[in-house]
């Protein structure tokens, strides 16, 4: 059996409980590559312009809102049985 039909078998509250810890997933995704950007001593305007800008902050809250939310309607029912 694939992931997809595990993933499809799960109970509405489960399917929540996985996107919710997906988006943490990616919230630590984010908040790692925050942590790479402020590292760097150079703040050469030109490089920066040459790769984009990309609010990580800002994505990161987004992503660790999101997935504490799902993980908060899914946890009375998941711990429930």
């Amino acid at each position: 059996m694939g992931l997809i039909e595990r993933y499809e078998l799960l109970s509405d509250a489960g399917q929540v409980a996985v996107i919710g810890a997906g988006l943490w997933a990616l919230a630590a995704v984010f908040a790692l590559m925050e942590w790479r950007r402020t590292r760097r001593r150079k703040r050469d305007l030109a490089r920066l312009e040459a790769i984009g800008w990309v609010p990580w902050t800002g994505l990161f809250m987004l992503a660790a809102l999101l997935g504490a939310g799902c993980l908060a309607m899914s946890l009375p029912v998941v711990l429930r049985g």
